[in-house]
């Protein structure tokens, strides 16, 4: 059977999940802050809870963003350092996907767009089609104005998925609103299939969706949008 471990942390919401012989073990973090103090403690407990080592995982996975800037660049260093050190390959994850993924659950078979919050009044969305169990992206990961976002869902979507600090819209049409975080579960039951495909790739891979090169509004900008 294959073993796993998966990271993501790019959002407030932290967790790492290891997925051997089809059981998913799981440590959730909050806050920001905290993750590159508390993810290296949580993969240690979660090995040690299954009694395992690192070098008994086949793969890391992770979340590869688009997401926090400091989130997504902890975890590509985690995920680099522990891959280099146990020799072993990487399975990135968009964490878009990861929440399509969270929301089949509760809707198969549909079309869903995800979309996280950017800050600076924009989002990152993407929209992945289900269809026999099985994924196909349609569009690939983007940053745009909230209304960009939703306009496409309407035309697009039978799934509308919300991460965090967003509210669903006033019309919803014919959409149903789930909301979901990125989490490691899913990025690790994701990597599960990209595993079996072969589509791990060595630990210099690592590398973080990052979409905006920007972080964060200058003083004017900020009060541009409180006074359009």
């Amino acid at each position: 059977m294959t073993t796993l471990l998966a990271i993501e942390t790019s959002t407030e919401l932290a967790s790492v999940a290891l997925l051997t012989k089809g059981e998913l073990f799981i440590r959730e973090l909050s806050g920001v802050q905290t993750h590159s103090q508390g993810v290296l403690p949580a993969i240690q407990e979660l090995l040690s809870t299954a009694g395992l080592s690192l070098i008994d995982c086949q793969a890391i996975a992770f979340g590869c963003g688009p997401g926090a800037f400091t989130g997504v660049r902890t975890t590509c260093g985690i995920v680099q350092g522990l891959a280099y050190g146990a020799d072993l390959p990487i399975l990135p994850v968009l964490s878009l996907h990861a929440m399509a993924q969270a929301a089949r659950a509760e809707q198969i078979d549909a079309d869903f767009v995800c979309v996280l919050d950017a800050r600076m009044a924009e989002v990152y969305w993407a929209h992945y089609r289900l269809r026999n169990q099985s994924w196909e992206q349609v569009s690939e990961p983007a940053l745009s104005a909230v209304d960009v976002a939703l306009a496409y869902a309407a035309d697009h979507a039978s799934v509308l998925v919300l991460g965090n600090g967003l509210t669903a819209p006033l019309e919803t049409t014919r959409m149903k609103i789930i909301f979901k975080m990125p989490h490691a579960a899913q990025v690790a039951q994701l990597a599960l299939v990209d595993y079996t495909n072969g589509k791990q790739v060595a630990a210099d891979m690592a590398q973080p969706v990052y979409l905006r090169n920007k972080i964060a509004l200058t003083t004017i900008e900020r009060m541009q949008l409180k006074n359009p």
